[in-house]
């Protein structure tokens, strides 16, 4: 154990989780990021400062130690975050290609709310085919017989030189 010159456990001088949740500011983060994330960043910052004492380091004062809680809780959002395409390129794949139509994000949403019937036929009560969702669609636009939607260019390369050249050799290009 780390002491003081007095042979104290100089961790005893760092506040608690609780005494830490209860500062006015943590309010804020609570209702920004949910009691349990500002809990465990709480956690986390004092096991740092503990490993720190154990390794002769300060004792940290309560506005530090809420600082670098604040750090962890702002590093630790969702790595996919908005961003402006200033490329040039309208369809571009590094940044999510296409922006989705006002209209196709309330349908997606409401259905991702809650159980849908992706691969579940409702009129003959049994399991479907997911693909039926889109294929008419598709067979509409274009005019074709059948069609099946892939969800990126590698599947439908692979799809193609299956249908296309089975049993042949095929020169693919890298990069």
């Amino acid at each position: 154990m780390t002491g003081d010159p007095n042979g104290r456990d100089v961790r005893r001088g760092l506040p608690s989780v609780d005494v830490l949740l209860r500062r006015g500011e943590t309010d804020e983060w609570i209702g920004r990021w949910g009691r349990e994330p500002v809990t465990m960043a709480i956690r986390r910052v004092l096991d740092e400062n503990r490993r720190a004492l154990d390794g002769g380091g300060p004792v940290a004062d309560d506005d530090s130690l809420l600082a670098a809680a604040l750090r962890v809780l702002e590093t630790d959002r969702p790595s996919l975050r908005p961003v402006i395409n200033a490329t040039g390129v309208i369809l571009h794949t590094n940044l999510g290609r296409a922006p989705l139509a006002e209209a196709a994000i309330t349908a997606a949403a409401e259905v991702a709310r809650g159980y849908s019937s992706l691969e579940y036929d409702l009129d003959e009560g049994k399991r479907g085919d997911r693909y039926e969702h889109c294929a008419g669609l598709v067979c509409l636009l274009s005019g074709s017989e059948s069609a099946l939607v892939v969800n990126n260019n590698a599947a439908a390369v692979a799809l193609a030189i299956n249908s296309l050249a089975r049993g042949r050799d095929v020169l693919v290009a890298r990069g």
